[in-house]
């Protein structure tokens, strides 16, 4: 009995070190299906989602989503470390006087886990897994205190770019506002260095994402904004400039749109999230025509109208299963093609104003919007 303990503890101390290691060390995907976090998220997901999705609220339904990230973070830690002073003491029952019993094994293990030291074992091999287990607890806490600022690093540098985009494109985001912008402020031809910014910006997140993927389930400052409604609207701006409008060279977008897809397509492979037809279609004919007027409206026209419609068509079919996959993953909404007229861009209000500010549209006079 005492040696299938020992055994025991010692295949899920070993599952448990390794799957550290992969979560925490390797900076790559993991292609493994049986993998304690994968299973650890998934079951845990299943549940959280479940209820959020019973959330009539939409901000509540946000704000509940917003814990299960860190929250989950955190649970994983525990129970890794809970695995580990049990697979621990397994062995030292295994290996300890013969009047031990397990309930003190447990204690011994513990104590020892966290550094307190609180037992002395009196065989060798007993000593030597003590010792062993205070080095893995040690280490342990150590790499999980260096892990957590490095995440919450990388969830900032992602807000940065995400925030940004506020003034530029609308809360919540979208492609005809952020085109308007642009061509009534700087011009569609500075466009180019936006995208620019979030080509190396969508490379991030798919590099970052591979090897934290629980940062996709760390929600926005903002109930309006996500990671997906911006890397949404950058695609949607990317397929409109490669349809071809005037006065923006389609170079640029194609090397965004192509980071850009590659990051959906891969995040949707990470999480286990098949593609899947877009519905409700985002820009059915009726939308789209709405969406070119008001593109004329802002003087932004089509370089060769008769083939605009099938090529932006084609290119939204290279990207649009992959982001409602994942929206459907993370209950998270896609950016929607046209502004909603009721909405105000998240600077121009506070907690203390009901609308949008009317030192705003004092200050910008057409409407209140930011041209960059």
């Amino acid at each position: 009995m005492t040696v299938l303990a020992a055994i025991l503890g010692t295949i899920v101390l070993l599952i448990i070190l390794w799957d550290g290691f992969e979560v925490i060390i390797l900076p790559r995907r993991v292609a493994r299906r049986l993998r304690l976090s994968r299973l650890f998220y998934l079951s845990t997901w299943t549940v959280w989602s479940w209820l959020a999705r019973r959330v009539r609220s939409s901000k509540r339904r946000e704000r509940y989503l917003s814990f299960y990230g860190p929250l989950s973070l955190l649970f994983l830690i525990v129970v890794w470390a809970t695995g580990m002073i049990l697979a621990f003491a397994m062995v030292q029952w295994s290996v300890g006087p013969p009047n031990m019993s397990f309930s003190e094994s447990i204690y011994l293990s513990g104590t020892t886990f966290i550094t307190l030291g609180m037992g002395v074992p009196h065989t060798r091999a007993a000593r030597a897994v003590l010792m062993l287990e205070a080095g893995t607890g040690f280490g342990f806490l150590a790499l999980v205190i260096s892990y957590l600022p490095v995440l919450y690093q990388s969830f900032a540098k992602r807000e940065t770019s995400i925030l940004l985009l506020d003034a530029r494109a609308g809360s919540p985001p979208t492609a005809a506002e952020l085109l308007r912008r642009y061509a009534t402020g700087h011009g569609l031809a500075a466009i180019d260095e936006l995208l620019r910014e979030w080509e190396i910006w969508s490379a991030d997140l798919l590099e970052t994402y591979i090897s934290y993927p629980v940062l996709a389930y760390f929600r926005s400052q903002h109930d309006n904004q996500s990671w997906l409604a911006a890397l949404t609207t950058i695609l949607d701006v990317c397929a409109v400039a490669i349809a071809g409008i005037d006065g923006l060279a389609p170079w640029q977008a194609r090397l965004t749109f192509a980071m850009a897809r590659h990051t959906v397509v891969d995040l949707a492979q990470i999480v286990n999230a098949p593609p899947r037809a877009p519905e409700p279609d985002r820009l059915p004919a009726e939308a789209l025509k709405q969406f070119k007027a008001g593109l004329a409206a802002a003087g932004i026209a089509p370089s060769n109208a008769a083939e605009f419609d099938a090529k932006l068509a084609q290119a939204r079919r290279l990207y649009e299963p992959y982001v409602f996959a994942l929206a459907e993953r993370f209950i998270l909404s896609p950016a929607t093609w046209m502004r909603v007229s009721n909405t105000f861009d998240n600077w121009r209000t506070s907690a203390w104003e009901r609308s949008s500010s009317g030192l705003a549209q004092s200050l910008f006079d057409d409407g209140g919007d930011v041209h960059t």
